[in-house]
């Protein structure tokens, strides 16, 4: 597991938190489903299906660090992660969902979107970055162009990470302190802390409309980040197909002579 799946650096992450599920048992637990996810991605790669999985949810509450566990040991090729920044004059005066197309997972792929469309049902409108107007229309929007996703074979699975405010002003607080989290916070995260119920009524209203057969939502606990972690992503194993695809047989036959050591000429030298 990569430097950027650890769940905290320093003496915070060292230690499970009260009621939290302590490190070790979470590395013991997240490794035989990372073999799973691999076993999952060579049936994607076989069959040539295409998966796609929303993360959303409250600042803080863990999107990333589940995507990270989803996507550190599968290969970058295959499986791409999507975060797309604030959008350009020229985006924002497309169609809403076209600045996603082009994310949209080809054969054999699998994307993670850390946030998606769902901008606009979210962040958006609790922040004044959209009319109601533009909202209800992606409202009104979202269950047709879904249904287009999945009519179309895409594998579409969506998940919406929950945490307490008192969590979630507690992990506000370790990333004001911890230097190496202090880039996860911007302006808008703190505008946000005040606005905790608006975000409830937003979700509501958004679950409301876009919960559907074709592609419902999943909400997740992440109060504890690394139970949650493994909650969802047993959650996405066995919503899709357990068959083995056989690894194609590589063989490593013995190098003729001996083993060459690097030499070089001139500069520059290895550090």
């Amino acid at each position: 597991m990569s430097r950027k799946d650890a769940p905290a650096k320093g003496k915070s992450g060292s230690k499970a938190k009260p009621n939290g599920m302590g490190k070790a048992e979470y590395l013991e637990k997240l490794a035989p489903l990372q073999l799973e996810l691999n076993r999952l991605a060579r049936w994607v790669q076989h069959e040539g299906k295409r998966v796609l999985v929303l993360v959303e949810g409250r600042d803080t509450a863990g999107k990333g660090g589940v995507i990270a566990a989803l996507s550190d040991t599968l290969n970058p090729r295959q499986c791409h992660v999507v975060a797309l920044g604030k959008p350009s004059e020229r985006e924002r005066s497309q169609w809403y969902f076209q600045r996603y197309v082009p994310h949209l997972p080809a054969a054999g792929e699998i994307v993670l979107m850390d946030r998606s469309w769902y901008n606009r049902a979210g962040v958006e409108p609790v922040m004044g970055f959209c009319t109601p107007a533009q909202t209800k229309a992606f409202l009104d929007q979202v269950p047709r162009f879904e249904q287009l996703l999945v009519d179309d074979g895409i594998l579409l699975f969506k998940y919406w990470l929950c945490v307490d405010q008192a969590q979630q002003e507690q992990r506000f607080a370790e990333r004001l302190a911890d230097p190496m989290k202090r880039w996860k916070l911007s302006p808008i995260d703190l505008q946000a802390r005040e606005k905790y119920a608006a975000y409830t009524a937003a979700r509501e209203t958004m679950l409301k409309a876009s919960h559907r057969d074709h592609a419902p939502w999943t909400l997740v606990d992440f109060n504890d980040q690394r139970r949650g972690r493994l909650t969802l992503i047993r959650h996405l194993l066995d919503r899709l197909p357990d068959t083995a695809v056989p690894d194609a047989p590589i063989e490593l036959p013995p190098l003729a002579g001996e083993l060459l050591k690097e030499r070089y000429k001139g500069q520059p030298k290895p550090i």
